[in-house]
């Protein structure tokens, strides 16, 4: 994938995220409508590829406006991915400079790789998380809405115990995929699985879509890292 496609791709899947997190706001107070109304119809003019370096502009200061009117990113690390996707692709269609562009589109795909080794360095100095026991905290008194029998996974610790692990090796040995593109796709289904996985069970649909959007760039600089190591 050369750097021209990641980074339409990229503004293809923002704009599906953007979509599907204002239409949340659909039912909302009318201070908030006049957020993400105007940001649904930009979104959709970003998918369609139509005045893109003036619709991402739009769409950062759109951003802004909203992370005054919830006094921050009432999302957590959705608003906060999605900020900087915006931040990275404005930053790429109002420089000219070709290094530039890729410094910043390097910066975002850094940045997810973190977001997802930190998340793996954080469980795996818990006790909690290396004997099951937070997730069975999680399933038994989490206030995201889930069904009896999601619930009642509380019951089986040694499936508890397997999937802790599997979230753990997966977040923490993700920075390891860039060794080859065949892993790191392997790496990204899993990942991936795993937001999809919160998505079902607690309803985390704004992560699914948002870390989704970032993927391009992974994949963007894994083939550069090839390059590199093949020039060499």
């Amino acid at each position: 994938m050369n750097f021209d496609q990641a980074i339409r791709l990229t503004e293809i899947l923002l704009s599906i995220s953007l979509i599907q997190q204002s239409f949340e706001h659909k039912s909302s107070f009318s201070n908030e409508k006049r957020h993400f109304i105007p940001r649904i119809i930009f979104s959709l003019l970003l998918l369609l590829g139509i005045s893109t370096k003036w619709v991402l502009l739009i769409l950062l200061i759109l951003g802004l406006l909203i992370l005054n009117r919830f006094q921050g990113p009432y999302n957590g690390g959705c608003d906060r991915m999605t900020l900087l996707i915006l931040c990275c692709l404005n930053f790429i269609h109002f420089t000219q400079n070709l290094l530039l562009q890729e410094i910043a589109f390097l910066y975002l795909a850094l940045q997810v790789t973190m977001s997802y080794f930190i998340a793996g360095w954080v469980k795996i100095t818990n006790p909690d998380w290396r004997s099951g026991q937070a997730l069975k905290d999680i399933f038994h008194f989490s206030a995201y809405p889930a069904s009896e029998a999601i619930r009642s996974l509380k019951e089986h610790p040694n499936f508890l115990f397997m999937l802790s692990w599997f979230t753990i090796l997966i977040e923490f040995l993700f920075p390891l995929a860039f060794f080859s593109k065949v892993i790191l796709y392997i790496a990204l289904g899993l990942v991936f699985s795993f937001h999809l996985g919160n998505t079902l069970l607690f309803g985390f649909n704004r992560f699914l879509w948002i870390w989704l959007a970032a993927y391009p760039s992974l994949i963007w600089l894994q083939g550069k890292i090839q390059v590199l190591v093949n020039y060499n």
